[in-house]
């Protein structure tokens, strides 16, 4: 299976939790997502892995934000690139308090961290953040671009972070597994991919199949699926072999693990 650092001591199967930890308590007192809040929730259920997004602000900070603007977090229309890091310190202060990539690799040393880069101009500054900490950094974007992007400043700054296939891979892969399931057009594929974070369904289209997981742990690529809530759904997904689940309910997730 993956043998890069940042699974290594890790308990099987990996709970990720999404954008932290926001029980229903939380929420009814404003706390937000991808919060220091969040984040310490998740830290204090047992959560090894917090999953997260980054974006920069208009003064070229990087910051754990999943929505690239304030509305639905904050009923403010403004994009995040158009806000200063001051600004949001004082929007996020009510809603648990805003974190920093830099901050949070920081003040939880023990974590680690599944990073999603939602923005392309995040990709350099991100990537030279989580350099010092790459073992126990996943980088991963929906755009294999920003995703190469920020490995690339990563290791540009002496580090070499896990990594999990974005959008292109993905399809390229499932695409391999149901037509043509060759091992070395696979093998070729998953070149330097450490792990598949994968809805379960893309529509009416399955994703997760037990031929993809079987190709993924044949080439060392651990499979995660997002976003899953359900204990049963958990369950059935873990009896197909998949490694790992991101979820919301991470405290529910554990308990049941």
């Amino acid at each position: 299976m993956a043998s890069h650092p940042f699974f290594e001591g890790l308990t099987s199967p990996r709970i990720l939790a999404h954008r932290g930890l926001v029980t229903d308590e939380m929420r009814e007192e404003g706390i937000a997502e991808n919060s220091v809040a969040a984040i310490a929730a998740a830290h204090a259920a047992g959560a090894e892995i917090v999953e997260s997004d980054c974006h920069l602000t208009s003064d070229g900070v990087v910051v754990l934000f999943h929505d690239d603007n304030l509305q639905r977090v904050a009923d403010d229309p403004r994009a995040l690139a158009d806000v200063t890091l001051a600004e949001l310190e004082q929007i996020m202060s009510t809603r648990g308090g805003l974190a920093t990539l830099a901050q949070a690799l920081d003040a939880f040393p023990e974590s680690r961290f599944n990073i999603d880069v939602k923005a392309a101009a995040a990709a350099v500054p991100a990537g030279e953040i989580v350099a010092p900490h790459a073992s126990r950094v996943l980088l991963t974007s929906f755009s294999d671009k920003r995703r190469k992007t920020a490995l690339a400043a990563a290791r540009r700054a002496g580090g070499s972070p896990a990594t999990s296939a974005g959008y292109s891979v993905i399809l390229r892969l499932a695409a391999a597994v149901r037509i043509l399931p060759l091992a070395d057009v696979i093998r070729r594929i998953l070149r330097g991919i450490d792990a598949l974070q994968i809805p379960e369904r893309s529509g009416p289209i399955r994703v997760v199949t037990e031929r993809l997981i079987a190709a993924a742990h044949a080439n060392g690529v651990e499979v995660h699926v997002w976003t899953v809530n359900d204990l049963d759904d958990m369950r059935r997904l873990l009896d197909m072999g998949v490694d790992g689940i991101v979820t919301d309910v991470a405290d529910r997730a554990l308990a049941a693990r």
